[in-house]
């Protein structure tokens, strides 16, 4: 059992955490308030190679894994740059046209993917159906050799940054007659594709957005693999790199709260000199959280680990794992980095509040706490489906 990284990993960790901090998290927070992206800092990982650091070599990716995507995802954030788009194009849209899209599908996207030149956004998040993509109301139906979709989708993460959407929908199986999964890449200037962009108490550079599809016409090759049996597989196989990745930001998040938690704490002064951080009430639960997020990077990186090595099973119990430990640590982090700033971090100076609703928000999405409980409680300890 190895817990050190390998040379060329920490090179990348290196390296990444270098671009992070070059632009920190003041940058972040005015791109966000100024209702702008972060595109200097998207487009240079992209060109020093870090967006496309799980996309295969032949298609100008670095060949690696959700590890080396992981590292990328918490060393930014660490440094103040958490950057949800990392997780919907490279993680989700990248893993999902590698593994199981057209070779065509993977000539003309992997590329761009990998340069960050081209977004690919998720949608399968719906108002009616919530967690339950087997109620999804989004439907693709034959018209000729077109598809035609129609539906609705929520809190879809980037799409004003992206060029495609990744469509999760429900077609007829015409020996059943019972609808399934696929995946269509929809053009984000589609004829039928509205959006509408949701207001959000969370400052980030990213916006949510709801979609509403009306009969958008799509031809033949938007459907993600070579026939309809590639839906589910496709879809599974973007779950585990997304839980992942959020879970590898929640905690660069947590390790950002809390260095700077314990910068302040240690250097400021009162009641008689002595800094804030000598006291226990002050210390304890900041080293408390420190642990928490500790604990939630070694299962994130269990997760990767076992996700790169083909262990689809057991990945799956320790993605959830890692996504719920980690976006637990994260709040507690964050939290906990406020009350040590006292008044002082409630203000946008010092860089802690502002992360207040983002760590909320990562104890619901992409799945919620309680569903993951449900998960483990039935596949892990064997109980009776809950729901």
């Amino acid at each position: 059992m190895d817990f050190d990284l390998t040379d060329e990993q920490e090179q990348l960790r290196d390296a990444v955490r270098a671009l992070g901090r070059r632009y920190g998290h003041r940058y972040f927070v005015a791109k966000a308030k100024a209702g702008e992206h972060t595109t200097e800092l998207w487009e240079e990982a992209g060109r020093l190679g870090y967006l496309g650091v799980n996309i295969p070599t032949e298609y100008g990716g670095g060949g690696g894994g959700i590890t080396e995507l992981a590292i990328v995802c918490e060393e930014l954030a660490a440094a103040g740059c958490p950057l949800l788009l990392l997780v919907v194009s490279p993680a989700i849209a990248g893993t999902v046209i590698a593994k199981h899209g057209t070779a065509d599908q993977r000539e003309r996207l992997l590329p761009g993917l990998a340069d960050g030149s081209l977004r690919v956004v998720f949608a399968i998040t719906e108002p009616e159906a919530g967690s339950n993509f087997h109620r999804l109301g989004t439907v693709a139906r034959r018209d000729g050799d077109d598809w035609l979709l129609s539906g609705r989708k929520c809190f879809i993460s980037g799409v004003d940054e992206a060029q495609y959407v990744l469509v999760v929908a429900r077609t007829e199986d015409t020996t059943t007659g019972k609808l399934k999964p696929a995946l269509f890449l929809v053009p984000t200037d589609a004829a039928g594709l509205t959006c509408s962009r949701l207001d959000m108490e969370i400052v980030s550079p990213e916006n949510q957005f709801l979609l509403y599809l009306d009969d958008v016409r799509l031809p033949a090759d938007a459907l993600v693999g070579e026939s309809l049996e590639a839906g589910l597989p496709a879809l599974f196989a973007g779950l585990n790199p997304e839980r992942i990745t959020v879970a590898a930001m929640s905690a660069g998040t947590g390790r950002y709260a809390i260095e700077r938690a314990a910068e302040y704490a240690a250097t400021r002064r009162v009641w008689g000199g002595r800094s804030i951080g000598s006291h226990q009430g002050v210390s304890q639960p900041l080293a408390h959280a420190a642990i928490q997020v500790e604990l939630a990077r070694l299962m994130t990186y269990k997760a990767a680990t076992r996700y790169d090595a083909g262990r689809d099973q057991e990945a799956g119990v320790s993605a959830n794992m890692a996504k719920y430990a980690a976006g637990e640590a994260a709040a507690l982090a964050v939290d906990t980095a406020v009350q040590v700033h006292g008044g002082a971090g409630m203000t946008t100076e010092y860089g802690v509040a502002t992360l207040l609703g983002a760590v909320r928000a990562g104890r619901i999405a992409p799945v919620s706490r309680e569903m993951i409980l449900n998960f483990v409680a039935q596949h892990v300890l064997g109980q009776e489906k809950s729901y």
